[in-house]
């Protein structure tokens, strides 16, 4: 397969995408790629200020962008769904929803809902997002969901006995495992949607490897320092990892349950390409039970 090149996507003109979390690092870079292609992007972004800032720059680099932004906060359901409503008052179609927004390695915190922020931010808002967007992606003619995952996953589990770190909180184990969380949630909807006749809709994943972003802010200091003389062996920019989403998202030779991440050693950047999953997130009864889990915390219903 040809390396992904996004000037070789043709235009995207009259289609709409969802891209959470678009204000920095990676979402800005999908938001400015997609505005390249004409496609209309909601960003969809916890912070307003920051949201009309990143909006002004792609003005300025894309004049002819048409670019909405609409408030949401992933860590808290009621948000989740007062986004939905917005949006959905507004739009009949969704071509593209790509559950970008993240949180890695904070201090704990418990949001409002009871859940671990990183879970929550990272899995439980866009399980509940793409619950609410499914049926106008259904309608929507060869809609894709890009849901952003991690190589952290490869040493991850879902501790469904504690899934709220309420007993113990390691800030790697937990980003670890709400990572897992998108993978395992990206491939059970993919199966769910062939189950149910969905051909057109696809359900894709996808992972950076390793970007100098904001999400990096709360990395320990000891560990920050330790990387810094080696973080151009093993990092990319925000641009070229975002290579990875763009490609779930656009690329026509890209299937259903597809995981898209970046080719070079140990997957940290590099062309983007099919990368590999542990054997945990190809794990269907592991899918099964989260989703299930996942359906009782948020109160998100599916109608396939």
């Amino acid at each position: 397969m040809a390396a992904f090149q996004l000037e070789n996507i043709p235009l995207q003109k009259n289609k709409i995408a969802i891209v959470t979390g678009a204000n920095a690092g990676l979402g800005y870079e999908t938001t400015l790629g997609l505005a390249k292609k004409e496609m209309t992007v909601v960003m969809a972004c916890r912070n307003l200020e920051k949201a009309k800032s990143a909006k002004e720059k792609i003005l300025k680099e894309v004049p002819s962008a048409t670019l909405e932004i609409i408030q949401i906060d992933l860590s808290k359901l009621k948000s989740v769904r007062k986004f939905s409503t917005d949006f959905l008052s507004k739009y009949k179609r969704l071509d593209l929803l790509i559950n970008n927004a993240g949180v890695m390695m904070p201090p704990y915190e418990k949001t409002e809902d009871g859940f671990e922020l990183q879970m929550a931010a990272n899995h439980f808002g866009h399980f509940l997002l793409t619950s609410l967007l499914l049926p106008t992606l259904l309608k929507t003619p060869n809609a894709r969901i890009v849901s952003l995952s991690s190589i952290a996953h490869k040493n991850a589990t879902i501790n469904f006995k504690d899934l709220q770190s309420e007993n113990e909180y390691s800030k790697f184990g937990a980003y670890g495992q709400s990572k897992l969380a998108c993978l395992l949630f990206s491939k059970e909807l993919q199966r769910r949607l062939e189950n149910a006749g969905h051909t057109e809709t696809l359900s894709v994943a996808a992972h950076p490897g390793a970007s100098n972003t904001e999400l990096a802010r709360h990395l320990p200091t000891w560990l920050a320092i330790t990387l810094k003389p080696f973080l151009f062996f093993v990092t990319h920019s925000p641009k070229n990892a975002a290579r990875a989403t763009l490609m779930a998202a656009l690329d026509t030779d890209v299937e259903g349950g597809a995981y898209i991440g970046p080719q070079g050693i140990g997957e940290m950047k590099g062309d983007p390409g099919h990368a590999k999953m542990a054997p945990q997130a190809n794990d269907s009864k592991i899918a099964a039970r989260l989703w299930s889990v996942s359906e009782k915390v948020t109160g998100a219903q599916f109608n396939f």
